[in-house]
């Protein structure tokens, strides 16, 4: 699977891209049509173009970044996939309630974190040591909350809540809890 820092970084340069073209072709629009009060070069049919210029380049652009998200192929195969292990979590009173000091994965394994909240709207993410998130959802009470991950890459991580949940939600940090080797 591939990392959602790769991800993040290849959608970070195309995008940027595609927001300088915007800029320009807006740019080179707008000089053309206040230069001398009115522009003949500037026909309708020329306009009509750039927009739907810009409109297949945007459209392009997401589905080739819709392609590398990492997660899209097991949320649309979910129920045709299995999970090597599954960890069930609960949240009450701003506190993560683990099966275990340490989830141990191994490396390769699909996993399943079920995860359930007894009050409020919580957050469940995983951190890498760097403090960038590799993967997060809300996790709201009465409701299933879940998500399947494949851990490719051995590496530690950390539990943070990624919700506002009051001013408790600042401390729901589990620092160093998931293991994958």
């Amino acid at each position: 699977m591939i990392d959602t820092t790769t991800v993040l970084a290849g959608q970070t340069i195309a995008y940027t891209l595609y927001v300088i073209v915007i800029l320009l072709l807006m740019g080179w629009f707008g000089y053309q049509i206040t230069r001398k009060g009115k522009s003949e070069g500037i026909k309708p049919a020329l306009f009509y173009s750039f927009v739907g210029f810009l409109v297949v380049l945007g459209v392009s652009l997401h589905i080739v970044t819709h392609e590398t998200i990492p997660w899209k192929p097991i949320d649309l195969n979910r129920d045709k996939i299995a999970h090597d292990k599954l960890f069930e979590i609960s949240i009450k009173d701003h506190q993560y309630k683990l099966p275990a000091d340490t989830l141990k994965i191994d490396q390769n394994d699909m996993v399943l974190f079920k995860v359930t909240s007894e009050d409020l709207t919580y957050g469940f993410g995983l951190f890498r040591q760097d403090n960038s998130m590799l993967f997060q959802m809300q996790v709201i009470p009465g409701h299933m909350n879940d998500i399947l991950w494949k851990f490719d890459k051995p590496q530690v991580y950390t539990i943070r809540s990624t919700e506002y949940s009051g001013w408790k939600g600042s401390n729901m940090i589990l620092k160093d809890v998931v293991v994958v080797k």
